[in-house]
């Protein structure tokens, strides 16, 4: 953290850590997932102990997703050129990653696009929760972090990223997305600062 972050803390009570798109299909396509993994959990269990939120976001599709996307859109193409079942809501690549399982009380949200907000009721979630700040852990940097970051900064949501909890296939772009883009809407902080900013 740089000296002015330091001013920073987090309120548990109205605070959020979400952990995003960590499910094995998306994973797996991180270089040292285990140790990414890793650091998502022990984010999840620092702000679990100081009493914060914890929000899952994954993405799937139900069948009725399939078949509701229009034809050209750009998402719907993405997703085509894989098997539905690679995708689909029920496959075990698109639940939550089982070193990061939520419990009874988190909250768990399917997304169908590549933000968390448009296509659930994560916002509502949120906002009955008294919940202001979010923490992000997630995959990628250049796709869900990247859309959060620009759709929670629009809802005023004062917002958190943790760069080590958070990767992208394309080390550079993550690098890039971490040093120049994101720090103009959120704090960019390390997993190991958490502790601290909880006190």
């Amino acid at each position: 953290m740089s000296d002015t972050d330091q001013t920073a803390r987090l309120d548990p009570a109205r605070t959020a850590l979400l952990v995003m798109d960590y499910q094995p299909g998306i994973v797996e396509r991180i270089e040292d997932a285990g140790a990414l993994v890793a650091r998502a959990r022990e984010a999840i269990e620092t702000m679990r102990g100081a009493g914060a939120k914890i929000g899952y976001v994954r993405v799937a599709f139900t069948d009725e997703d399939f078949d509701a996307m229009p034809e050209g859109a750009p998402m719907a193409a993405r997703i085509r050129q894989a098997p539905r079942e690679a995708f689909h809501a029920d496959a075990p690549a698109t639940q939550v990653d089982d070193r990061l399982a939520p419990r009874e009380g988190d909250i768990v949200v399917r997304k169908t696009r590549v933000g968390p907000f448009l296509t659930t009721d994560l916002d509502q979630q949120l906002r009955a929760r008294g919940i202001d700040t979010l923490v992000l852990a997630g995959i990628s940097t250049s796709g869900v972090v990247l859309s959060t970051v620009r759709d929670a900064h629009d809802r005023d949501y004062r917002l958190f990223v943790l760069e080590d909890a958070t990767a992208d296939p394309d080390a550079d772009v993550h690098e890039a997305l971490i040093e120049k883009v994101l720090p103009r809407q959120a704090e960019v902080i390390r997993v190991a600062d958490l502790a601290a900013l909880l006190a």
